[in-house]
């Protein structure tokens, strides 16, 4: 077994948005294709210079998580 040149599944990834966060951070948003047809949002939040967080996101997930942000900014005074 070679290891010289692994097959990765292809993905397209097209950059969404980059937000400035509180607290030094930058949450960033791509669309992901997968080669399979798959559709991810993927969020990559950064935290300082070296910490990362990517969260890999489904279409229900994002509209469940929409529907709580949207109340909870409605309900800040």
């Amino acid at each position: 077994m070679t290891t010289d040149n692994p097959e990765f599944a292809k993905e397209d990834v097209t950059p969404l948005a980059t937000l400035a966060a509180p607290w030094s951070r930058e949450i960033s948003f791509s669309a992901v294709e997968h080669e399979s047809g798959l559709r991810i949002l993927r969020m990559r939040i950064k935290e300082g210079r070296a910490r990362f967080t990517i969260v890999d996101l489904d279409e229900k997930t994002v509209g469940e998580m929409m529907a709580v942000m949207g109340e909870w900014a409605k309900a800040s005074p």
